[in-house]
């Protein structure tokens, strides 16, 4: 592959990429979660689970501790998430989502699945399946992140 083949194939995922990534924030506030932007689902993407601490969402988000303790502090003031006592360190709090959060999730989902739905129309359902499977072989773990 030519070097501006390779080129061309990086901008096109980066803007599929921010395209999905406009599209998808565009969906949770369409669905009455004002306020929210795609930093708050990058975010959601790593409390989802179990939730985290403070440090690992850091991590996860390539952002200082500072910077993550403030996007926290937005959630928790919005009904997002919340502190809890974390189970396995007693200097540590957990960041977990409220039901609000998970709600915000499942639209962030929902929002999702609409552009992909898009996308099947475009490209056709088989196509979209094997783009999906072969982007999985190329980055098979994330993080999800924003390039900031």
């Amino acid at each position: 592959m030519q070097n501006s083949e390779a080129m061309a194939l990086s901008a096109a995922l980066l803007a599929a990429a921010g395209e999905l990534t406009h599209r998808i924030n565009e969906g949770v506030v369409a669905r009455g979660f004002e306020g929210m932007r795609p930093a708050h689902g990058f975010a959601f993407t790593r409390l989802a689970p179990d939730g985290a601490t403070v440090t690992e969402l850091a991590a996860h988000l390539g952002v200082t501790k500072q910077a993550a303790s403030q996007l926290v502090d937005e959630v928790v003031r919005k009904g997002y998430a919340e502190r809890r006592d974390h189970p396995g360190d007693a200097r540590a709090r957990l960041i977990v989502l409220t039901e609000r959060g998970w709600a915000c999730t499942r639209a962030a989902e929902e929002a999702a699945a609409e552009v992909v739905g898009g996308w099947a129309e475009l490209l056709g359902e088989g196509e979209v399946r094997v783009l999906g499977e072969r982007l999985a072989r190329i980055a098979p773990y994330g993080p999800i992140r924003p390039a900031w």
